[in-house]
């Protein structure tokens, strides 16, 4: 019998992050139906992302990237790339974990909290973290 997990990125990126990247993730998170030129297929599977309309979780799954305003320092407004997805994985697929933050982890606008996950009967969750271009250890 598989476990069931709850799978959280919540977290913002760099307004300079690359398209190419940005290109990556609209496609991991079903924005995006035509897979980016040059992705690897044996790394990117499938997208991991994507909203399952048929999903477990109370709520469903939620896939959203969207430009936001951070502010104003210096006279000026400051952009990120928001990032928030919320899916329900099996534990086979907890290895795109992995894949997902290395391709967040060196875009990330400010360090610390970046999501969780957690088995879906558990109360816990793992948190993940951001710090200098990585993500903090993980318990899988």
């Amino acid at each position: 019998m598989s476990l069931h997990f709850e799978v959280v990125f919540t977290c913002f990126l760099r307004d300079d992050t690359p398209g190419t990247v940005l290109d990556v993730l609209r496609w991991h998170l079903g924005l995006s139906t035509e897979r980016p030129t040059g992705l690897d297929p044996d790394e990117h599977t499938y997208q991991v992302l994507a909203p399952d309309p048929d999903s477990r979780l109370p709520g469903g799954d939620v896939a959203s990237l969207r430009r936001q305003s951070r502010g104003f320092a210096a006279g000026m407004e400051l952009f990120a790339w928001g990032l928030l997805s919320r899916n329900h994985w099996l534990d086979d697929e907890m290895g795109e974990l992995v894949t997902i933050l290395d391709l967040l982890a060196p875009h990330i606008e400010e360090p610390g909290y970046g999501g969780y996950f957690r088995e879906e009967y558990d109360a816990e969750p793992t948190v993940f973290t951001f710090q200098n271009g990585t993500y903090g250890p993980l318990k899988l």
